[in-house]
């Protein structure tokens, strides 16, 4: 899925490429890609892109004036929707299909992207919204790690009182926004934190360690992603994780063999030398195929 280092170059990306421009067509192509129906997305045809931000792991093309200004397109790509730029679209409208695209966005001289998604689970959302605020997910969000108010002491607070794990407070978008499953893995390696340790447990070291920890994974993530096209970031994204998607292979820093804990829709990884003090982590599902 694509986290928030990805979510900010695609901003990036697209601003880059957008904003000036004009919307000429916007097409959804996959029936479940629409979220919203009112205002439509015919609302932004004839209309100038202004801006694209993101919000924690959603983009948004805004078409209006001042800094607020709609009707706003935002995007969601949810764990296997991807945008592919095209400097020429097709001339001929997409056809609804069983292939990947879901939506198509032209402009007014021919160029424009493809929203596409993988697999047979289709989660990508595309919302059409007076305010960014009005979608449920971005209204939801927790502060950005990235913005400069995020202080070791907002951290602190957020963790206080948490009782779960933090591998799933780092994950969840109402605490902190833009953190998903691979960048979870890679800041508690390089904090040398287990992703099972409670929250609220942390020391005001450990919660300062964290913090570091946070912002220079995230913010090294964004550096190197920065100047690729949209094409490029996936592939980015895997050469440059140290844990996450590498069971079995060597730690970077200590050697040691990084392990996994699978979960019926996901699976994390970490070091046990860096991480847990050499033990490893109890693995539910393995041990259900061991009995």
């Amino acid at each position: 899925m694509p986290e928030l280092p990805e979510v900010e170059a695609l901003a990036g990306f697209l601003t880059e490429r957008l904003v000036g421009r004009t919307v000429e067509r916007v097409l959804p192509v996959a029936v479940s890609v629409l979220k919203t129906y009112d205002p439509p997305p015919s609302a932004l045809e004839g209309r100038t892109v202004t801006a694209v931000r993101r919000y924690g792991k959603f983009l948004a093309l805004a078409t209006g004036d001042g800094e607020d200004g709609g009707p706003h397109l935002i995007l969601h790509l949810a764990r296997a929707g991807w945008l592919r730029w095209h400097d020429t679209l097709p001339a001929a409208p997409p056809r609804p299909g069983k292939g990947p695209l879901a939506l198509r966005v032209r402009l007014a001289d021919g160029a424009g992207f493809d929203l596409t998604e993988a697999g047979t689970r289709k989660r990508l959302a595309v919302y059409c919204v007076h305010a960014p605020e009005d979608v449920p997910g971005v209204a939801r969000l927790g502060p950005d790690p990235l913005a400069p108010g995020f202080t070791p002491d907002v951290l602190a607070g957020l963790l206080r009182g948490e009782r779960r794990r933090i591998k799933g407070v780092l994950r969840d978008q109402s605490v902190i926004a833009g953190i998903g499953n691979a960048y979870s893995d890679e800041i508690l390696h390089a904090a040398r934190m287990s992703p099972f340790k409670l929250a609220d447990s942390l020391t005001d070291e450990e919660r300062a360690t964290l913090h570091e920890a946070l912002e220079t994974t995230l913010r090294e993530a964004v550096e190197r992603s920065r100047g690729h096209a949209a094409a490029d970031l996936k592939t980015e994204k895997k050469t440059g994780l140290r844990v996450h998607g590498r069971t079995g292979q060597p730690c970077p820093v200590c050697g040691d063999t990084i392990r996994e804990v699978s979960y019926s829709d996901s699976s994390l990884q970490y070091c046990p030398t860096c991480q847990t003090g050499g033990k490893p982590l109890a693995d539910r599902r393995l041990s259900r195929l061991l009995k």
